[in-house]
């Protein structure tokens, strides 16, 4: 097999499967990224079995047809060195040829038989969803999923789809955030896919996307790349009993003066509290030690007392970057009830620091 193709486009292909690639033990051929020329193009794979991405591309030259695998770190830090020119990536004996000129680096490869299948979209339902709502509405929920929690469904986002709506949520125990996107979808279905799937396809999508499932599998695919990712196994918490039946205080607030009030008081603090009284609301840094920062907004909130709460400024700077208009609401009930911040279809829960 011989293939050419100018630097840019091998480094971008090879820098976006990285993600992809079993990182802990280099001996396993998931460490390898997989090559195949077939009908004038190039497929291009990674997968450490639990999440997987192909490439397809016209833009390297095929002198001889074939396939190989070769460890995918390894190559990107070859071909980043080398200069912003032609490449040409060969296979003689079981080794890969790295050229550029003057310049040859050899990979040993791997039988490419033996590099994992990939799943298939036959008989597999369709999720019919609006591709860029989706992946806006994914983005406004990634920050309140958790990483590393024992309970795994928690590492992942629900997709709940019902009659009328389908509902983004994710949770790290002391927040709730959900997105929801209007609209008749078909069957009503329940999923929870994994944050780093969820990361991978907000970077890699951006147009129209095709999306299929069935109950281990989600694959998302256009024309140039298909993805998949293993579903998580495990019953999500029942958000619905989360949300507030009713809200005493309701408040519109302004987004930018919120934004910028709360950044001030977290050069001190990463836990605050906000005191809204009828015409101002006051930031106060919550710190053990004697250093203070205090600010405040004027601004008619309408309450006939003060209300207090405190919290980690985290949970609600997250959502304020996710808000897309000059403004959003906060209810809330009583200081050591969780509240919530929203903005149109887009809100979060969040449990106050209780004293």
């Amino acid at each position: 097999m011989k293939i050419k193709a100018d630097k840019q486009i091998i480094e971008s292909i090879l820098i976006n499967l990285q993600p992809f690639l079993e990182k802990k033990d280099a001996s396993q051929i998931t460490s390898h990224i997989f090559f195949k020329t077939e009908n004038n193009r190039c497929i291009i794979k990674a997968t450490d079995s639990e999440i997987g991405l192909e490439i397809i591309t016209d833009n390297f030259n095929i002198e001889h047809e074939g396939s190989f695998t070769a460890n995918g770190k390894k190559l990107l830090d070859i071909v980043r060195i080398l200069k912003d020119e032609e490449i040409i990536l060969e296979v003689l004996e079981n080794t890969l040829l790295i050229k550029q000129k003057n310049s040859k680096f050899k990979l040993p490869t791997f039988d490419a038989n033996t590099f994992p299948t990939f799943p298939d979209i036959d008989d597999k339902p369709e999720i019919k969803l609006d591709s860029f709502n989706l992946i806006k509405n994914l983005k406004k929920i990634s920050p309140a999923i958790d990483t590393n929690n024992p309970k795994f469904e928690l590492n992942g986002a629900l997709i709940s789809i019902t009659e009328s709506n389908t509902d983004l949520v994710g949770t790290d125990t002391r927040r709730l955030a959900i997105a929801s996107i209007p609209g008749t979808v078909g069957k009503e279905l329940s999923l929870i896919l994994p944050k780093k799937a969820i990361l991978e396809i907000q970077k890699l999508f951006l147009d129209e996307i095709t999306i299929y499932y069935d109950e281990t599998t989600l694959i998302v695919s256009n024309e140039n790349y298909f993805f998949f990712t293993r579903l998580i196994n495990g019953k999500f918490p029942d958000y619905q009993r989360i949300i507030p039946s009713s809200i005493k205080h309701q408040i519109k607030l302004p987004k930018r003066e919120m934004l910028e009030a709360i950044k001030m008081i977290t050069t001190i603090s990463d836990d605050i509290k906000i005191s809204f009284r009828s015409d101002t609301i006051l930031f106060n840094s919550l710190s053990s030690d004697n250093v203070e920062a205090k600010t405040e907004i004027e601004l008619d909130t309408g309450l006939s007392e003060v209300f207090e709460v405190s919290l980690n400024s985290k949970y609600i700077l997250d959502f304020l970057f996710q808000v897309d208009g000059d403004t959003f609401e906060i209810g809330f009930n009583e200081p050591t009830l969780p509240f919530l911040v929203k903005d149109d279809n887009f809100m979060t829960i969040i449990m106050p620091i209780v004293a």
